[in-house]
């Protein structure tokens, strides 16, 4: 009689291989589910039908600066965080003593900022804004009555000037 010397399960390779795959699938789900608990979905809007509505007020906005002939060139420093801005306008416009500059991520509103613009000079303004992180983000600027508006777009960091204007006329 041969006798045969086995060893016990956890010795053998084949049900750790085979347990592997069915592990590694429960460690992604419980991986998946944190994502999904400690980030929130910023393209879902709660008041998404208000913002329509909105549409028609912003382009009457960029109306009025088309109107007084409103141009911007935003420089940001080589931190990222101060922020020049050279206002141009057309004949008879007024410049305001302070403006408002939203720094929008296009889709993470939590890291959206608002800068406040003091007039240094007649048409030059400056600012401190937050820490801007890699990527595309969208600049408005704005008087502080919401009366005029210019956008512009660019991809942090950023060198050189970025140029604001109405969207009706880009």
């Amino acid at each position: 009689m041969t006798q045969t010397d086995t060893l016990p399960w956890y010795r053998e390779p084949w049900p750790w291989l085979l347990m592997a795959g069915p592990a590694a699938v429960v460690v992604a789900g419980f991986a998946t589910l944190w994502i999904a608990v400690s980030s929130s979905d910023g393209l879902v809007a709660d008041d998404y039908y208000k913002q329509g509505l909105a549409i028609n007020q912003t382009l009457k906005r960029e109306s009025v600066a088309a109107q007084h002939g409103f141009r911007a060139g935003a420089q940001f420093a080589e931190d990222g965080r101060r922020i020049s801005v050279r206002l141009d306008a057309g004949p008879g416009a007024a410049l305001p003593a302070t403006l408002q500059m939203q720094i929008v991520h296009p889709t993470r509103a939590g890291r959206d900022g608002l800068v406040m613009l003091r007039q240094t000079a007649p048409g030059s303004y400056e600012g401190v804004g937050p820490a801007l992180t890699q990527g595309r983000w969208m600049l408005i600027l704005q008087d502080q009555q919401s009366t005029w508006r210019l956008d512009g777009a660019m991809v942090a960091p950023h060198q050189g000037t970025v140029n604001l204007s109405p969207a009706s006329s880009k």
